[in-house]
Formats: C-alpha cells, structure tokens, sequence
C-alpha cells in the first residue's frame, strides 16, 4: 500500500468523519501505515460508521488498482458493482448463516478480481447468530494477505468476545446536537426551531433525524403527538395509537417487498433449478423477517417520541421550557403542561419506556399502545 499522510485523508472518509476524531485518526492512520486485515466499526447508530467503512473500502481498492479513480467510483456507489467489494445487510432481524459462508468464509479464498485487495463488510455484524460469528473465527484469525473484513456494529455486546478480539476496534460517538442540526439545516428549509426540535429528538442519530425529517417520519411525530395530548384531553374513544400502528405497518411491507424483490433478482441470476429456489424461498423468509424488524422499529421511535413529550411536558409544568426537545411544540406542551404535576408526566414516561422493553419480546404491539395511552389518561387526567 502507498504510504498516505494522514493530513491528505481521501475526501469521501474526510467527510465521514468528520465529527469523529477518534474514528478519523484511526482511519486514516490505517491508510498511513498500513491497513489491519480486520476492523470493528462501533458506536451509536446514525454516527457514520457505514459512510466511514464504505469510504474505507474505497481507497483500499484504489491502492494497486489500474484505475483507481474508477475504482473508487465503484466502490462507494451504493449497491456497489465492484467485484471485489461483498457488502451484507442482514435481509432481516438476523443474517442468514448461509449467506455468511458463502459470500465471506468461501468467497474469500478466491484472489482479486481487480487490483489487490478484496473487501469484506458485514452491517449490523451483531446480527450475527452464534453459529455466523464462530464459523467466521477461523476466517479472521488467518485472513488471506490481499483481503480486509470490516464489521459494523451499533450493539457490541452482540458480538462474541473471540470476534471482537480479532478485530481492532474504532469506535465512534453520538454526533453532538449541534452537528445533526447543521447537517438537517444543509438538507431542509426548515425554520431553525423545527430542525434543533429534530436534532434534539434524535439522540445524536442523524438517521433518525432524517427519518424524522421526512413526509412518513413527521407523520409519525404528529400522530403520536395526538396520542399524548389526548391522554391529557379526553380524545382516547378514537384509538389514535391506530394511525401509529398504520405507519409501521406501511414501512414494514415497503422493506419486505424490498427484500424479497432483491432475493427475486438474485434467484433470476441463477435461472431455475435448486439454487434458484432456495434463493426464493429463503428470500420470501427474509422479507417477512424485514417487515417484521422494520415495524418494530417504527414503533420503537414512535414511543421514543412519547418519552420525549411527557418528559417535556414535566419541564413545562416545572416552568422550565428551556430543557424541553420538542422546541417547536412549547405552546401545545405549555397548554397541556397547566395544572399538571411535574412527576405525573415522568411517571408516564417511564411507562413508555417500559413499553419499548416489552416490544422486544413480541407482545402484541396494538394491546401495548392502548394500555399505555390509557395508563397515562389515568395519571396525567384532563388538562
């Protein structure tokens, strides 16, 4: 590898790491020095570590290549058409144990198509079951000497401690407020208010911020919004935890359907016969498993968004707007705030974050949403 100072950083990875200085020291000491055959991406989601891996990648198939420039162009297009670029998103709540084998434990004994290196990155490697992480063991601890595995990973403690130790770790952080809120303010004209509301909420997620940034994302803000305020009120009578519910249920099927479209693709490739098929069906498979996640996911936000507002609503009544997220709601939280004590809207919080507890063990997500509005209007009663 050509040695690369590390104040020449590429500007794809310059940008990804922008706001993280340990991750970018990292990196771009792996490209100075020479590129470790494995790697652990780790932090909160939304931070960019798959921008960071993808960038990564990029300019190790560069290094050696003909045509680096192309090269580079290839690999950071998303899908990527470079040969030597495997990229693994778990097609659903886990990676299928198959998949892993066959596009990294076997396809890695296979040399360059182009240039001299081969890169490897599995997201959400925590999705791993145990069997994928220990097959993959071997395959970390002798690497051939031309291939790099990446592994992305927003929940280590997923990941097998044998796993881990074989990769070097970078980690990354919660992008501070101030940079999602500059980044939304780049994507969106927005008023200022509307996009630090937004960057509060997300946690340091700019993912989440964008989600909630777009038409399904403050749809869904708005509804649950209507949740809490008509625990406050007396609005219940119209179940409108149903709109929440009919949101998740949309970006559900829309992943599905983009799971088993791809998982249709590929088994087209093969033409018919059994690969063919098992392509099918373990694609149709993934696809419930995409809904499946995706729903779930929906619905975890939406009841982050609950905590949010009845810890707002408890700074209002305490007569501190000043600490509340939802800064573009002080006069519907100052409304509903009115008579209210400050514990009450903690309590109620704390039932909401009990409830993204309980959705991970598949309670029935309908029930759970009703009993939650419905325990709040007992405690917070009419405004």
């Amino acid at each position: 590898m050509s040695v690369r100072s590390p104040a020449q950083l590429p500007e794809a990875l310059d940008l990804a790491t922008a706001d993280q200085p340990s991750a970018r020291a990292a990196l771009a000491a792996a490209l100075s020095a020479g590129a470790s055959h494995a790697y652990a991406l780790i932090g909160p989601a939304g931070t960019g570590k798959s921008d960071a891996a993808r960038a990564l990648a990029a300019e190790l198939l560069a290094d050696g290549s003909a045509d680096p420039g192309e090269a580079r162009r290839r690999a950071l297009a998303d899908p990527s058409p470079h040969p030597d670029l495997a990229w693994l998103r778990p097609p659903g709540n886990q990676h299928l144990v198959d998949e892993v084998r066959e596009r990294v434990i076997n396809a890695i004994s296979y040399r360059p198509f182009e240039g001299e290196r081969r890169l490897f990155v599995i997201e959400a490697a925590d999705a791993m079951a145990e069997e994928s992480q220990n097959a993959l063991l071997k395959t970390l601890e002798e690497p051939p000497l031309y291939a790099h595995i990446l592994l992305i990973s927003s929940d280590p403690s997923g990941l097998l401690e044998t796993v881990r130790s074989r990769c070097q770790q970078i980690s990354f952080t919660a992008l501070p407020r101030e940079t999602v809120e500059r980044r939304l303010a780049a994507e969106s004209d927005l008023p200022p208010e509307a996009l630090a509301a937004l960057a509060a909420l997300s946690d340091g997620d700019l993912g989440l911020a964008r989600f909630l940034l777009g038409e399904r994302g403050a749809r869904l803000r708005e509804l649950i919004e209507g949740c809490c305020r008509a625990a406050r009120g007396s609005g219940l009578a119209e179940r409108p935890w149903t709109g929440v519910l009919g949101i998740a249920a949309e970006i559900g099927k829309e992943q599905g359907a983009a799971v088993e479209a791809a998982a249709g693709a590929r088994a087209e490739e093969l033409g018919k016969g059994r690969d063919a098929n098992r392509v099918k069906r373990e694609g149709g498979e993934a696809a419930k498993r995409a809904d499946r996640r995706a729903r779930t996911e929906a619905i975890d936000t939406a009841l982050a968004l609950t905590v949010a507002w009845f810890l707002d609503l408890s700074c209002c009544a305490e007569g501190a707007p000043e600490h509340v997220r939802n800064l573009d709601r002080i006069r519907a939280l100052s409304e509903d705030a009115e008579g209210l004590e400050p514990a009450a809207g903690r309590r109620v919080a704390e039932l909401a974050m009990a409830t993204r507890r309980h959705l991970q063990v598949n309670v029935n997500e309908e029930l759970a949403l009703e009993a939650l509005f419905h325990r709040a209007a007992a405690i917070i009663g009419p405004g």
